[in-house]
């Protein structure tokens, strides 16, 4: 992607100029970020998504000033009729299993991979919502169809009413407030509170973003460190305390033991590029309702990810889907290729080693990657 080339997604930005402007800053509005947009996922679609066990979806109910929450999955008969007000269907994910939802959210990848999430589709009807609220990342806000109307605000008072199963804001201060239809978008930074209303039967888009909290990454991290392998030329190092004298009071935690758990964790910080492995493997670990089926092997003359794939690197590590792999040289470059465009034409192939093929076609054999023809510059 050129970013620095103006984008109607964005207004007439570039990429450049709306991160530095706007990302985690302010709000954008844009009307008709994307001109004459036609929804690729119906209302009928939707439902039978949300029937789905693989799909996050929540139905969201207003019933005389009461909230309800339910989750998913809903049988058609189970939602309400679609001439009742005040209710939403949010369904999570939906790129993973629809490929023009997925093409959509890759117009938003000048943001890094590592922060893209999913993208979640509202539908309601007149009146529906989910309350004034706020989040804690990033968020565009698509209008697909029908209209919405917007009011936000930075919000100085998060405080969260009590005694309901959403987090919806007690005192809620809007300043300014707009009316969205189809193909118009708003982006909102995070904690920027908003609180989106249908008008008549709508839909909207939302592309969110991943914002780990640090104590939830620190976790995660620590157990995959806890997995890297001790040196495979000794056997394990285990506590051992050889002049430890008779206690009086057993049960005071032994200074020595304290010690050799702050050198386990330093050690594991240590270790050549520990860190860097367990961060990748972290960020491109599938969803837990993710899975993959499995490739019907054959000849690669052109490679696509699958949807569902996330694939990353760093300067010595490609990673995807919660594996790692060492790389160096015009390999690296290839497969830093393929995660940036999640595609290889013929000719990129052609500098493939037999090594790369080989790894290639096994993400292929496990459904990871898409081999198929190249037919005028498409993958057929």
């Amino acid at each position: 992607m050129d970013i620095d080339l103006p984008l109607a997604l964005l207004g007439g930005l570039t990429p450049a100029q709306f991160m530095r402007r706007h990302w985690h800053k302010k709000p954008l509005l844009v009307r008709q970020a994307i001109p004459s947009f036609r929804p690729p996922v119906l209302r009928s679609q939707l439902f039978e998504l949300a029937s789905r066990d693989e799909v996050e979806s929540r139905l969201v109910r207003q019933v005389d000033g009461a909230w309800s929450l339910r989750h998913g999955p809903f049988a058609r008969r189970a939602l309400p009729a679609l001439s009742r007000r005040e209710w939403t269907l949010l369904v999570q994910g939906v790129d993973l299993h629809d490929d023009a939802v997925h093409a959509l959210m890759q117009q938003f990848r000048f943001v890094p991979e590592a922060r893209l999430d999913d993208l979640m589709i509202s539908y309601a009807t007149d009146g529906g919502g989910v309350g004034p609220h706020f989040d804690s990342y990033d968020v565009f806000l698509l209008q697909a169809h029908g209209r919405r109307r917007w009011r936000i605000g930075r919000q100085k008072d998060l405080s969260l009413r009590d005694g309901i199963p959403l987090k919806i804001l007690a005192q809620f201060e809007p300043e300014e407030e707009f009316v969205l239809e189809p193909g118009d978008m708003l982006y909102l930074p995070p904690r920027y509170a908003h609180d989106g209303i249908a008008e008549g039967e709508c839909m909207t888009y939302s592309v969110g973003f991943r914002s780990p909290a640090r104590a939830e990454l620190g976790r995660e991290l620590l157990a995959r460190l806890a997995d890297e392998p001790e040196d495979a030329d000794g056997p394990p190092v285990v506590y051992r305390d050889p002049q430890q004298a008779a206690v009086a009071q057993p049960g005071a935690i032994p200074a020595g033991l304290l010690t050799f758990a702050r050198e386990a964790l330093q050690r594991a910080l240590e270790e050549p590029q520990a860190l860097e492995r367990a961060l990748g493997e972290y960020l491109t670990e599938p969803k837990p309702q993710v899975w993959f089926e499995p490739g019907d092997g054959g000849m690669i003359e052109a490679i696509a990810l699958d949807r569902r794939t996330r694939m990353m690197y760093d300067d010595k590590h490609i990673f995807i889907n919660g594996e790692s792999y060492r790389a160096a040289g015009r390999d690296a470059a290839l497969m830093r290729q393929l995660a940036d465009t999640r595609r290889l034409e013929p000719r990129d192939l052609a500098r493939a080693s037999d090594d790369a093929l080989s790894l290639l076609s096994a993400w292929c054999d496990a459904g990871w990657a898409h081999s198929r023809a190249w037919r005028n510059g498409e993958l057929a």
